[in-house]
């Protein structure tokens, strides 16, 4: 889960990481209580690179934070909407560096990355100016690694890095995170610290071992869809494109990003991923019928097609099930493109064949067939 930037901070905060002080709004009318000005109104969304999509934007008085707020709300980048800004203390007299974990799965263990430098364009930096090391996922090995690192580093630049990096540490094994950056990490002279910015990643399949996540989730469900779908129903599924044409109803994550890098690749215009485990789906409908009301949504989706490598499952069942959930799902009325390998295939073959569905073996041969469909719908489409 990506966490917002308000959200991040707010369980830094637990763990003694400091942030300017801050406030989320939602509507601009909202704009009641804030901390003493002057202040920074940033959007939150879930990717980064918001300062050079005009996102962040620097306020004087309430009036200019009103405003900010007005036009930062509701604009879109990257594909994502801006439904909320934090409105939070405008640091000066500081200067600004860099401080990361992240897991290394390589090492077997989490890389830290710092820089005497930060901001907007870090990833401009010479190799040289960082300093990095990976260490074993244990409190005493990652903050030993974090201050020798930040021994290389003179004066309050380097005291702020030792003390942020063992904070940090501390947060990234406690609440099992996959990412925490501090970008920028303001740096006073006396090496003091505060965190301007923080991307913080956690596991999804943490959450049940994590209540202050969950109860993050709880509280802002909204801004985590797929999370909450996961948390909830127990498959991932996410919009990849809202303007894709067709719905995947796939298995394996790697074998569903694998496929709509193959389609992008092809020009075809996948609409979401979905990694549904089929060992879930033994004598039951309703993931399917949840899944199929999702990809209803899409506003252009104008084939199915089904990618489903089964082990656990028999496919005889899984395409009983599917059958019952697309009769379920009368409102999506797409044509249904098959392709299916595992154990099963020929009682499958004869419930689909009974729907009006062909199963395919070959992945070329369904794309063939998804191409066909869209031609029709589209007759104007060379594609």
């Amino acid at each position: 889960m990506y966490l917002l930037e308000h959200d991040a901070k707010q369980l830094l905060a637990r763990h003694n990481i400091p942030a300017p002080q801050g406030c989320l709004i939602t509507q601009p009318a909202e704009v009641t209580a804030l901390p003493a000005g002057p202040w920074v109104v940033k959007g939150q969304i879930t990717a980064g690179g918001r300062g050079k999509a005009g996102l962040i934007k620097k306020a004087d008085n309430a009036a200019d934070v009103v405003a900010r707020a007005k036009d930062i709300i509701g604009k879109t980048a990257k594909g994502r909407t801006v439904n909320a800004v934090r409105v939070e203390q405008q640091v000066h007299d500081a200067s600004e560096a860099y401080i990361a974990m992240m897991l290394d799965p390589a090492a077997a263990g989490v890389r830290i990355i710092m820089a005497a430098q930060g901001g907007m364009e870090i990833e401009s930096l010479p190799r040289d100016a960082l300093q990095t090391a990976s260490a074993a996922p244990d409190v005493a090995a990652l903050t030993a690694t974090a201050e020798k690192l930040a021994a290389s580093f003179p004066g309050a630049a380097g005291k702020a890095l030792a003390e942020a990096g063992r904070a940090i540490a501390a947060a990234f094994l406690a609440e099992e995170a996959l990412l925490i950056e501090i970008n920028p990490l303001f740096v006073k002279a006396d090496g003091s610290w505060l965190a301007g910015d923080a991307k913080f990643v956690t596991d999804d399949s943490a959450l049940p071992r994590q209540p202050a996540q969950r109860a993050l989730l709880a509280d802002v469900c909204s801004a985590y869809v797929e999370t909450t779908l996961k948390d909830a129903h127990g498959c991932d599924y996410v919009v990849v494109d809202p303007g894709g044409e067709i719905a995947l109803l796939t298995t394996g994550a790697g074998l569903s990003m694998m496929l709509i890098d193959e389609m992008r690749g092809a020009g075809l215009k996948p609409y979401n991923f979905l990694d549904i485990r089929t060992g879930g789906l033994r004598g039951e409908t309703k993931r399917l019928v949840n899944v199929l009301n999702w990809m209803r949504e899409g506003r252009n989706v104008k084939v199915l097609l089904i990618n489903i490598f089964a082990g656990i499952t028999e496919l005889g069942e899984f395409s009983r099930l599917l059958v019952s959930a697309l009769k379920a799902v009368p409102e999506f009325r797409v044509p249904v493109v098959a392709r299916l390998v595992g154990n099963g295939m020929e009682s499958a073959r004869a419930v689909l064949a009974e729907a009006g569905i062909t199963l395919h073996n070959d992945l070329d041969a369904a794309l063939a067939e998804v191409r066909r469909h869209l031609q029709t719908a589209n007759p104007g489409d060379a594609t």
